[in-house]
């Protein structure tokens, strides 16, 4: 059997394989963009969704009302690590809990509706989880080390995002589409610690914030894929 546009129900062969890889989520992502994964690469594991339809139908949210935002600003979006399968998820866990931390993954009932695209979480609700580093940001990232005038730009100016929480590394972060209720929180983390920049009470949330991104596309100064 097969579901959307030919897409098969079960991932069972190489062909199937192909086919769900070749699925569009929208004009600039396709599902093959969302399946590697470093540990599952390593280790020889499939990092394979157990349902297709609802890592697609996850993926397409994520793609479209996230990723496309960010595109269509900067230009390349280039992507870190997306859909996760429960076994791989579970097995990169278990390997930062005995101390490696390499394998940065949270539990599996963590990364249902995050990371694990075809699990609901405990809510019911659906959602998906994607880190991502922008190209256009890193030179200034080199200059400054400080993710915040990306993440206020992204603040104003993606109302779809559910979540986010910036890394040192390459100013990468995470970025979630979900179904239920957000409080759009953004966080800020060295790896180990983690502190709350925003969320939707907080007194800065809906304050004016394009003095922090002075000179980003949209703000009249400098366009995309270009560094003033």
């Amino acid at each position: 059997m097969t579901g959307d546009r030919g897409m098969p129900d079960r991932i069972d062969s190489v062909a199937a394989l192909t086919a769900l890889g070749r699925v569009q989520l929208s004009p600039h992502f396709f599902m093959r963009d969302m399946l590697y994964s470093e540990v599952a690469n390593f280790h020889g594991m499939p990092n394979i969704p157990d349902d297709p339809d609802l890592a697609v139908e996850a993926g397409r949210q994520l793609a479209r009302q996230v990723l496309e935002p960010l595109h269509d600003a900067f230009g390349a979006v280039t992507i870190r690590s997306a859909y996760r399968s429960p076994s791989v998820n579970g097995f990169c866990n278990e390997m930062l809990r005995q101390g490696d931390r390499a394998y940065f993954c949270g539990p599996n009932d963590y990364n249902r509706a995050r990371h694990i695209w075809d699990q609901r979480d405990g809510d019911g609700f659906l959602g998906a989880t994607v880190s991502v580093v922008i190209p256009w940001y890193l030179p200034r990232f080199a200059e400054s080390q400080d993710p915040r005038p990306l993440a206020w730009w992204i603040r104003d100016h993606v109302p779809g995002y559910d979540s986010m929480a910036f890394y040192p590394w390459l100013c990468a972060f995470n970025i979630r589409w979900y179904e239920g209720e957000s409080d759009q929180e953004i966080r800020l983390s060295d790896g180990v610690d983690s502190e709350v920049l925003t969320r939707r009470g907080m007194a800065n949330f809906d304050v004016d914030h394009r003095d922090s991104y002075a000179g980003f596309p949209g703000t009249g100064s400098v366009g995309r894929g270009h560094i003033g």
